[in-house]
């Protein structure tokens, strides 16, 4: 098992700041503490000399999504998933498109769950040919988080999105691609290269101008999470990712037990028992 204290790799040089998600052994998938340590890595690349960010996962697999099995028995009466959502997931996200640099998700195996999330907020998307993504939330009983509902829409359409979402079907690279999820899909051999050629590039250009092309970066260092309420607003004005995309779950899904969402990821092969 990966030492708790390397879950999360993190390197930096030549401005160029590499996150992997380390827990190969699962997939890449998160669990809380993971969460927590990405969200501070995230956060510090503000101010630590970053040009550019590369999230990747270690091993064959982006991430995975959440570890539905890191709950233990004891824990689980009295999990709240929105609560969950609202202090774990949703503030990495925003902490990403708060940044004044550019994100870049290395892809290569299953990016699904939250693990699609994390690469949607990215700015690119560079992915091997066995990169495979998928909004499996429907298949545990639960809506999608992390912003999937503000990023898929506006990427492949609201009737794709749908699809995807309510069946939790997963596709590859090359559909992601084909779709506008992917900017870019090369050979795994190739895709470090193509990376870290793209992610050169990019530290060498104008921060002011790479930062103005981030139309949420500005705005999201002024909010703070959870976003006061506000009243309805004309749709000629333009949308905020923080304003309408990161809620947690409705009410009705509020009341979904981990017992039963983690027996539905067993059904559904998300997760060994």
């Amino acid at each position: 098992m990966t030492d708790s204290r390397e879950k999360l790799l993190v390197t930096i040089q030549g401005g160029v700041k590499r996150i992997t998600i380390n827990r190969p052994e699962r997939r890449n998938s998160v669990d809380r503490e993971t969460v927590q340590s990405l969200l501070a890595a995230v956060r510090q690349s503000a101010d630590d000399g970053t040009r550019v960010l590369i999230l990747t996962g270690a091993g064959d697999s982006f991430c995975a999504g959440a570890d539905l099995a890191a709950t233990s028995a004891s824990d689980i009466a009295n999990f709240d998933v929105t609560k969950s959502i609202r202090e774990n997931v949703n503030p990495t996200i925003l902490a990403m498109r708060a940044l004044p640099v550019p994100v870049i998700a290395r892809v290569h195996g299953h990016a699904v769950g939250v693990g699609c999330n994390y690469a949607l907020a990215c700015d690119m998307i560079v992915a091997s040919e066995q990169a495979l993504f998928g909004q499996v939330f429907v298949r545990v009983g639960l809506m999608p988080d992390g912003g999937s509902t503000f990023f898929l829409p506006r990427l492949v359409g609201y009737h794709k999105a749908f699809e995807m979402m309510a069946t939790g079907d997963i596709i590859g690279a090359q559909e992601a691609h084909q779709l506008g999820i992917a900017n870019k899909v090369v050979p795994f051999a190739e895709l470090d290269a193509t990376v870290d050629g793209l992610a050169a590039r990019l530290a060498q250009a104008p921060r002011v101008a790479i930062e103005k092309l981030r139309p949420d970066s500005t705005t999201a260092r002024r909010q703070t999470w959870p976003p006061r309420s506000t009243s309805r607003r004309s749709t000629s004005r333009p949308v905020s990712i923080h304003r309408i995309s990161l809620r947690a779950s409705p009410p009705s899904c509020r009341s979904a037990r981990p017992s039963s969402i983690r027996r539905r990821a067993a059904e559904t092969g998300l997760i060994d028992e």
